[in-house]
């Protein structure tokens, strides 16, 4: 079985000529899937529906399948009425991450049930697939023992999702942390997270690195890599992988991770070769039931 390879969406606020020349570069990459859209903050007005979809269109052209994501927490009329465009689009199928999104597209049309939506059991599944979900985004504290169980009782034509690679988006907040940061206000903020292409570093008191903040979202400090995994992941029918994007060096990431999938190198030597690209250093305690960050060494 041959696993896919997903760019998840970007999660930080870049500016508007850094975006198109990610995306340019993606178009050369070996990933099969990308995520498109402002999954967090509706405030990052950088780049319009329209712009999503000539990015969505370029990426088409160098064969790349297309998914338009929604925000994780709307906030507004406004919100509500980005949600609309995109769940309306009728050419791109959508990643729902509320249950807002899953009505608009409920019984219309085939959607990707994101990882926001906490999907921890088979009744869940069982209805995401009833609403129209092709494919499910497994939650990040899931374990590979739990993932297992849903796999098994998984509904027939539905594709399961893996998030293997990144700083973990873990929650979402209606204040704004970068800005309070700065002493701003959120209706103020001066767009200050794009001053942290990676989000901003939050250490504890003894100095160990222990969350990462983006605006209104919270990720893990370190990043979670299970590229050691792949094996795993194709014996228990895992049909995609996904990795999250960072500001440098993406491209490299998704190539390791591709040479590991087409047996051109071992996940040892990939991870040697990748700990130098990483943000932060590794983690992939929840994939083995353990805390989040720690890390189980192959």
């Amino acid at each position: 079985m041959t696993l896919k390879l997903a760019l998840g969406p970007v999660l930080y606020f870049w500016p508007r000529d850094r975006m198109f020349e990610f995306y340019q570069e993606i178009a050369n990459s070996p990933v099969d899937i990308v995520y498109l859209g402002e999954a967090v903050c509706s405030r990052r007005r950088e780049l319009r529906l329209s712009d999503w979809f000539d990015i969505a269109d370029l990426l088409v052209a160098s064969g790349k399948e297309v998914v338009l994501s929604t925000q994780a927490l709307l906030e507004s009329k406004t919100d509500i009425g980005t949600l609309h465009r995109i769940t309306e689009n009728g050419r791109f199928m959508v990643e729902a991450n509320d249950m807002g999104a899953v009505h608009c597209v409920a019984g219309k049309v085939p959607f990707v049930a994101g990882p926001h939506l906490n999907i921890f059991n088979p009744p869940t599944l069982e209805f995401m697939a009833e609403t129209g979900a092709k494919r499910w985004v497994m939650p990040l504290e899931m374990s590979g023992e739990s993932l297992k169980h849903m796999q098994q009782a998984r509904p027939a034509g539905m594709e399961t999702e893996v998030f293997a690679y990144g700083r973990m988006p873990l929650a979402f907040s209606a204040r704004c942390f970068t800005a309070r940061h700065r002493n701003l206000p959120k209706d103020d903020c001066r767009f200050t997270c794009m001053e942290f292409p990676d989000g901003l570093a939050l250490k504890t008191k003894e100095g160990q690195h222990f969350l990462t903040l983006n605006g209104i979202q919270t990720q893990s400090a370190l990043v979670y890599n299970l590229i050691h995994e792949l094996g795993a992941m194709r014996e228990l029918g895992v049909d995609v992988v996904r990795i999250s994007p960072q500001s440098q060096q993406t491209d490299r990431i998704i190539a390791l991770f591709r040479d590991v999938l087409d047996n051109k190198t071992s996940a040892q030597e990939a991870m040697r070769q990748m700990e130098p690209l990483m943000p932060d250093q590794p983690c992939n305690g929840y994939w083995h039931g353990k805390p989040g960050l720690d890390r189980m060494v192959a």
